[in-house]
This record gives structure tokens, sequence and C-alpha cells, in this order.
């Protein structure tokens, strides 16, 4: 068995990754919360961009954990095309939650539902997605048990995150569920990683695997300056009803909510007697 280390550069790795799946989550929150209250082409925009800023942040969060992954005699490459599919991957399914919330709202518990569920499992996908993407002279085991705790906790967590940015009004509810969202993501990423085991075998061939430093980390920069600049033009881009930035003024104000309103009972007629019914 190959001994696995998860934070080669002490605390780095981790708050870094942190920090870009809380900053994806944020943009996406707020797209969304805007979404709501937009129609036609702009709310298909407003989701389009929340998909593609918290797909990839969820995955510049797991290949920025991933470079302070390592087993002890082992050197760990990755394939191309598995890791731009975990990619696409993560932005697609993640855009079906999300689509899902912004545009099926004749039943917002049965849409939250799915979405949070969607959007869940895309977290999951795209993590086991990028670790078969590995390439080391070995093979990879998993703990059963434990990748359902992962997958569980992405689509509760995911839930939650999405319920709070929908219904809480005011911006402090995005801004506390970005970090929601954002230990979604890193708390199933460890799980994940803590129901891995590896077992070391040299005739294991490692000719397809491209180096991290090679390949992922300009590709996650490159996805994490699109997440962190596009978040900065929102930022200073005034919304159009005022003229107070988008991503730090208030929120998108949410449509009224339906009020009740009490059904008036008819008086009741009395029956009238012989002599008033012949008049």
């Amino acid at each position: 068995m190959g001994e696995i280390h998860h934070a080669d550069h002490g605390w780095v790795t981790p708050a870094v990754s942190y920090f870009v799946a809380c900053l994806g989550a944020f943009v996406a929150l707020r797209s969304a919360r805007w979404a709501l209250v937009s129609q036609g082409r702009t709310r298909a925009v407003w989701l389009l961009f929340a998909s593609t800023s918290l797909g990839a942040g969820i995955w510049s969060m797991h290949f920025i954990a991933m470079l302070g992954f390592s087993v002890t005699g082992a050197e760990i490459t990755y394939q191309p095309g598995l890791t731009v599919l975990s990619l696409l991957v993560a932005v697609a399914v993640v855009g079906i939650g999300l689509f899902t919330v912004g545009y099926w709202r004749s039943s917002p518990v049965l849409s939250l539902l799915i979405g949070g569920l969607t959007t869940g499992l895309g977290v999951a996908a795209m993590h086991y997605l990028g670790m078969a993407a590995m390439v080391l002279p070995g093979r990879l085991g998993y703990d059963h048990v434990t990748v359902w705790l992962s997958v569980g906790i992405a689509v509760f967590a995911a839930t939650a995150a999405l319920w709070a940015a929908l219904n809480i009004r005011g911006t402090l509810a995005v801004l506390a569920a970005a970090p929601v969202m954002g230990v979604a993501v890193c708390a199933m990423h460890y799980t994940g990683m803590a129901a891995l085991s590896v077992r070391l075998d040299a005739s294991q061939s490692t000719q397809d695997g491209v180096m991290a430093l090679q390949f992922i980390f300009p590709l996650g920069v490159g996805l994490g300056c699109y997440v962190f600049f596009g978040s900065l033009a929102f930022a200073v881009s005034p919304s159009k009803p005022s003229t107070q930035p988008l991503l730090v003024g208030p929120a998108a104000p949410l449509p009224p909510r339906a009020a009740r309103v009490p059904e008036q009972r008819q008086p009741r007629r009395r029956p009238l007697d012989g002599a008033a019914a012949r008049r």
C-alpha cells in the first residue's frame, strides 16, 4: 500500500482551494438570485454565468487541492482527456441544477430538491472523474461507505446553500450561503479522499499522463482568473434599478409572496315564511 499525503505544502493548498470554492459559489449564487427577477435572455445569461462560475470554482478547488496530494514512491500525472471531461461535467451538471431552480418556479420545493440533488451529484461526479484521470504506478481503491457519505455531504450542503440564496432576503443570505457551498465542496473532496487507497504496482504504465504543473496548473490558474476577474467586473458594474454594485449591493428583490386572502362568508339567507313567499 502506498502512503498517501493530502497536504504536502501544509495549509496552503487547502486554504487556497477553499477560497476559490467560496468565490465561485458567491458569484454563482448571487447571479442565480438576479436571474430570478430577470426575464427572457437576461435570465438565461445570468444562469449561464452562474453555472460556469460555480463549475469552474468546484473544478479549480479540486485540482488546487490535488497539487498537495502525493503518494510515497509514486509520480502522479493526469490524463488530459478525462481532466477536461471532469471540468465539462462540473459545468454542465451544475448548470442543470441551477436552470431547474431558475425556471421551474411553479413547484419551488420540488425544484429546490432537484436542483440541490443535481448540483451535489455534479460535485461528486467531477471529483471522481478527476480522480480517475490520475495516472500512477498502482491501482486506486475506495471504501464504498465513505464514498456514499461524501456524495451525501455534497447533496445536503448544496441544497442548503441554494435554499438560503433563494429564500432568505438580504445580502447577508448570499454571503452566508457561499461559505456553506465552499464547505460542501471541500468536505466532499476530503471525505472522498479519505475513502481512497493506493496499491502500488510497478507494472502499471504511466506513459499516458501529463505532469500537473504542465497542464492542470495553467488551466486551473486560467479558470481561477476567470472567476476572480468576473466577480470584480460585476462588483464595479451598477445594477439597472440602482447605482450600487451587483455583487456588494443589496440582494435582488424576490417577488413578494402572495398573501392569503381569507374567504368572506356570505350571510346565510333565512327561509321565507308562507306569506312572504306569496308576495
